[in-house]
């Protein structure tokens, strides 16, 4: 069974500045190894911060990210947009850098970016740091429920109706089950019944469901969250 460690923040700024501290050693991490990144605002800061400064990272590294929204690749709503000033830093060549290719079916699309992932995982690259978000409704990624989890089974991306009426692509649980560091950052206000779920290990929660098969999994939340 998963073990969920917490670490809070008593202010925004400290909780930004540690994510870009970890985030940064992560990337700079030796060794054949990947990066999560995670959609919404919370972890916009922390892009925009190593976006300022110069990246040193091993050849081998790959980022992919979490989810995607339908949406064109430079579409503000696009996670892979928001990114692009800390991508264009890192300046990764295009087959290390894994996104979701909007530009294709939605159907088709899911499934390029689940093969995508596959080829990844059976190179012998590890993912090591694994951002994730939660939704004020549970949620995390774009798994938004129990329907989402059964139909994720044996892929590692599926494509999703959100609840908002757009689509998107998101990773599964088997494919969050191979990251060795998935955190959660979570900051802002409405998130409070999710977080107590989530703390609670509560199964009913989806974002929990998404993560029970890793071995550890950590919280960085905000004060005022709570």
């Amino acid at each position: 069974m998963s073990s969920l460690s917490i670490r809070t923040f008593a202010a925004r700024a400290a909780l930004d500045a540690a994510l870009a501290e970890r985030l940064l050693r992560a990337l700079a991490a030796p060794g054949a190894g990947a990066v999560m990144l995670s959609g919404g605002t919370t972890p916009l800061s922390a892009y925009r911060t190593l976006a300022s400064q110069p990246l040193h990272h091993d050849d081998r590294l790959h980022v992919l990210f979490s989810d995607e929204r339908y949406v064109a690749a430079d579409s503000p709503a696009s996670n892979f947009a928001q990114a692009r000033p800390l991508l264009n830093v890192l300046a990764l060549p295009p087959e290390s850098l894994l996104r979701v290719r909007t530009e294709l079916p939605l159907e088709e699309a899911a499934a390029d970016y689940d093969r995508a992932l596959a080829t990844l995982l059976s190179s012998g690259l590890h993912i090591g740091l694994g951002l994730l978000g939660l939704g004020a409704d549970g949620h995390t990624a774009s798994l938004f429920s129990a329907a989402d989890l059964e139909r994720a089974r044996g892929r590692y991306a599926l494509p999703v109706q959100r609840p908002d009426g757009m689509a998107a692509v998101s990773v599964t649980p088997d494919l969050l089950a191979t990251v060795r560091e998935p955190v959660f950052v979570v900051a802002g206000s409405g998130k409070a019944a999710a977080l107590r779920a989530l703390m609670a290990q509560e199964r009913t929660l989806t974002a929990w469901r998404a993560v029970e098969r890793c071995p550890a999994v950590e919280l960085w939340v905000e004060q005022a969250a709570l």
